[in-house]
C-alpha cells in the first residue's frame, strides 16, 4: 500500500494501524513524492489526502488514471461538500473516506474496494490444493481471505489469525491458553474476555441465516471448529 498523507500526526497514526492490520505500508508526505513511488513500486492500493503540497491527491488521480493506471484508489479529504467528492471521483478515485474518519471505515472501504477488483468469483478462488478447508469454510492463508460457501468473509488481520488456527486444527479443542498465546503471544489471565470478544466477531460474520455454527464453545477448556 502506498499512503500519501501531508499532516504527520494522520499519517503516522494511519501507518501504525494499517501496519497492525496486515498492510505493507509505505508512506509519504506529498503528491509529488507519491507519483514517484506509485511509478517506481507499483503498490496495490492507494491511500490519498486530497490536499497536500506540491502536486494534491486530485492531481497525482488524474496522472495515474491518464496513464492507463487502473490501482485502486481511496481518497482522504475534510471537503464535505457533494462537488469536492464529485471531483474526486471524476479525477478516477474509487472510494473517499471524509476527515475526521474512524479507522475502522477505512478498513472496511479498503477491503470493499480489493474485493471489488477480485470480483469475489468462484473462478478467483486459487485452487485446491492452496486452500485450508472445513465444511463449507475455505481459507486461504497466504492471500487472507476467507469464504464460507459463496459468500467471502470480511475480516479484520486478528479475526483472521484465530479462523486460520482453528481450522487448521479442525476437530481439535484448543484451550484458552493455547490460543492466546497462538494470536496475541501471551496469556490476558483467566479474567480476560478478549478471546471471547473475538469469538463473537467471528461467529457473526461466519454463520450467515440457515447456516449451522462453525465455532463451538467447550465449557471451562476453550473452542474448537467443527460441523455440528
Amino acid at each position: 500500500m502506498l499512503l500519501a498523507e501531508d499532516d504527520r500526526a494522520i499519517r503516522n497514526a494511519l501507518e501504525r494501524a494499517l501496519t497492525l492490520e496486515g498492510y505493507q505500508v509505505t508512506a509519504v508526505a506529498d503528491g509529488i513524492e507519491a507519483l514517484a513511488r506509485a511509478h517506481r513500486e507499483r503498490p496495490d492500493v492507494l491511500v490519498l489526502d486530497v490536499m497536500m503540497p506540491g502536486i494534491d491527491g486530485l492531481q497525482v488521480c488524474r496522472v495515474l488514471r491518464a496513464e492507463g493506471d487502473r490501482v485502486p484508489i481511496l481518497m482522504l479529504t475534510a471537503l464535505v461538500e457533494p462537488a469536492d467528492r464529485i471531483a474526486g471521483l471524476d479525477a478516477g478515485a474509487d472510494d473517499y473516506v471524509v476527515k475526521p474518519f474512524d479507522v475502522e471505515e477505512v478498513f472496511a472501504r479498503l477491503r470493499a474496494l480489493l474485493r471489488r477488483v477480485n470480483d469475489g468469483r468462484a473462478e478467483d478462488w486459487p485452487q485446491a490444493q492452496e486452500l485450508l478447508t472445513a465444511g463449507d469454510l475455505r481459507l486461504d492463508a497466504q492471500a487472507r481471505r476467507a469464504w464460507r460457501g459463496e459468500r467471502e468473509l470480511e475480516l479484520s488481520r486478528t479475526e483472521f489469525n484465530l479462523l486460520e488456527l482453528l481450522v487448521r486444527n479442525s476437530g481439535i479443542v484448543l484451550d484458552h491458553a493455547v490460543i492466546y498465546d497462538r494470536i496475541w503471544g501471551y496469556d490476558f489471565g483467566p479474567g480476560s474476555k478478549n478471546l471471547a470478544v473475538y469469538i463473537g466477531y467471528l461467529r457473526r460474520k461466519m454463520d450467515g441465516p440457515g447456516e449451522p455454527p462453525l465455532i463451538h464453545t467447550v465449557r471451562g477448556v476453550g473452542y474448537v471448529l467443527r460441523e455440528a
